[in-house]
């Protein structure tokens, strides 16, 4: 069953039980190329925006006070998650976002008119609100679309990504508290190298996690100018001058992040550079998990035949074909999320450098990769930390053995016995697969050092330090 919605380009039969109207339709059937609707917090966003949009008109006469009490209240549904179902319009689209805009205008009118007691299929002069001259007054696609990125960038990286991101370094920096006591060999170049602990190691990772804290909070910075008010070029065309200020303080209040008026307006429409920016340090985020969850993928394989000094949780089995293997599998999802980042990096950059003139119009896909980079980031960072993170066993056996068979022990022995007779001690450990240790007992005198000199150079622990 359908209805018939009209706009400016005639009629248009829309699904009965539909809230958006014929433009929202139009955008529809124009764009079935990815089957994929905007994201569910652009929604929620333009339903904050047009919340406080109505807000601001009402306290400045600009809107009927009966007409933006409806607003509100249909907008803050909109907000709540409450009618996401009805903004079907594909993220493929025009690239201001002007179906969205026109998808939320719709909805929120229709909507109201049901809050009045207005049937959706009233003719379009018998409902109480217009979705361009009322809903979408003091606006235009070209100001809500840039906000509402902005705001659904916040809201995810407050909500999401931060709290996942102080979960996992407080985990890690467990770990390394942990395993403070464990001693094992360091390596460069992928080559043994002198003793490390491994809660030195974990550390490490601890630290990357916690500046990872403090770039997501730079791309939280990076978003808080929003152009709202800007209308269709930055001008403020048909807007009222106090409309901005009004509006993005209720947008502040409501969302609980310090969100301000642009600076100047035509370099918040014309110019993405702070969605790039923000993009930018996620993509610094991704590039340390990735290096952690390669590290601990590394840290443990084997078990048996390669490393193995840590071992794993075994989450799934491993194989098909082969009974008992278990796969570094969490570490495997951490590194696939980061090349995906990776991606929408470029994506990001492309879109925004793309801009001409007074406005950008690769705004949807940015807006996509930079929501769909916070969403796996922050998923991913949560089961790493509960399934793979929590519960790391340290494999100390191994650990001593490997450090114990490292030709890098030789290197404290330099400065007592001297640099050449160090490196003949290191190539005979490779020929004949003995210990620096072994070698160096056999000939105390040779070298001129007792066994108490000896035990004390080659201590790891004295080696790692801390």
């Amino acid at each position: 069953m359908a209805r018939t919605e009209k706009d400016s380009m005639g009629e248009m039969q829309v699904p009965d039980d539909a809230l958006y109207g014929a433009s929202t339709q139009r955008a529809v059937i124009n764009f079935p190329v990815s089957h994929e609707p905007v994201e569910e917090g652009m929604v929620k966003a333009y339903g904050l925006i047009k919340w406080a949009a109505a807000r601001a008109n009402g306290e400045l006469g600009v809107v009927a006070k009966e007409k933006t009490n409806l607003i509100e209240k249909a907008a803050e549904e909109v907000y709540e998650g409450k009618l996401t179902e009805h903004f079907p319009v594909d993220v493929y689209q025009t690239g201001s976002g002007t179906s969205t805009n026109m998808n939320a205008n719709e909805v929120i009118a229709n909507r109201a008119a049901l809050i009045a007691g207005v049937a959706l299929d009233a003719p379009k002069d018998d409902k109480p609100v217009h979705p361009n001259d009322d809903v979408n007054q003091s606006q235009s696609s070209n100001d809500t679309f840039p906000t509402a990125m902005h705001i659904a960038t916040g809201a995810a990286l407050s909500d999401d990504l931060l709290p996942a991101l102080e979960k996992l370094r407080d985990s890690l920096q467990a770990k390394a508290t942990e395993f403070h006591g464990v001693l094992k060999i360091g390596r460069t170049h992928l080559m043994d190298a002198t003793p490390v602990r491994l809660g030195q190691e974990l550390g490490g990772f601890a630290r990357q996690v916690d500046l990872s804290l403090v770039r997501a909070n730079k791309a939280l910075k990076a978003i808080l100018e929003l152009p709202l008010g800007g209308t269709a070029v930055g001008s403020g065309l048909n807007c009222h001058p106090e409309f901005p200020a009004k509006a993005i303080a209720f947008i502040a209040e409501k969302s609980g992040i310090d969100f301000v008026e642009a600076h100047d307006h035509f370099e918040a429409q014309a110019a993405k550079d702070a969605l790039v920016e923000c993009h930018g340090q996620l993509n610094t985020i991704a590039t340390s998990l990735f290096k952690v969850a390669n590290d601990i993928r590394l840290l443990g394989s084997g078990p048996r035949c390669a490393i193995g000094e840590i071992s794993l949780p075994a989450t799934q089995p491993g194989s098909s074909i082969m009974p008992g293997k278990v796969n570094p599998v969490m570490s495997e999802a951490v590194t696939m999320v980061c090349a995906r980042v990776f991606g929408n990096q470029s994506t990001v950059t492309w879109s925004g450098a793309n801009g001409h003139f007074e406005l950008n119009v690769f705004m949807p896909v940015m807006i996509k990769a930079i929501l769909e980079s916070i969403r796996l980031l922050a998923n991913v960072s949560e089961i790493f930390r509960e399934k793979c993170v929590d519960g790391i066993v340290a494999n100390e056996e191994r650990c001593n053995e490997l450090i114990e068979y490292s030709l890098s022990m030789v290197t404290s022995l330099a400065p007592v016995i001297g640099y050449d007779p160090a490196t003949k001690i290191a190539k005979e450990s490779v020929t004949t697969g003995r210990t620096v240790r072994e070698l160096c007992l056999e000939r105390l005198e040779e070298l001129n050092i007792t066994e108490e000199q000896l035990t004390s150079a080659l201590d790891p622990a004295t080696m790692a330090g801390g």
